[in-house]
């Protein structure tokens, strides 16, 4: 199966990225209900709750990882990923299938 990647982005919102680190688990949930994005997926950590969300612009997503968009019909309406890298425009996960 392939390797699907998706862009934590809006950290800076939250409590900021400093703490991330590679192989930390992330939970992804949907919000059909959000009155920005129809196709917005929050992510949350134990603890802490919101983080960030799933990047759904071409401004956000890094390297080769989804948008929200593209993802969103891909996972169901809770997923898991797992840190890859912590950069500075974005956290790089993959997508736990």
């Amino acid at each position: 199966m392939e390797k699907l990647y998706f862009t934590i982005t809006g950290t800076k919102h939250y409590y900021g990225q400093e703490y991330f680190e590679p192989k930390m688990e992330v939970k992804l949930v949907k919000e059909p209900d959000n009155e920005m994005d129809k196709e917005a997926i929050r992510v949350e950590m134990d603890g802490l709750g919101l983080v960030g969300y799933v990047a759904n612009s071409p401004f956000t997503v890094q390297g080769e990882s989804m948008s929200a968009g593209r993802l969103y019909d891909k996972i169901g309406d809770t997923a898991t990923g797992i840190v890859k890298y912590v950069l500075p425009q974005g956290i790089l996960c993959e997508l736990i299938i």
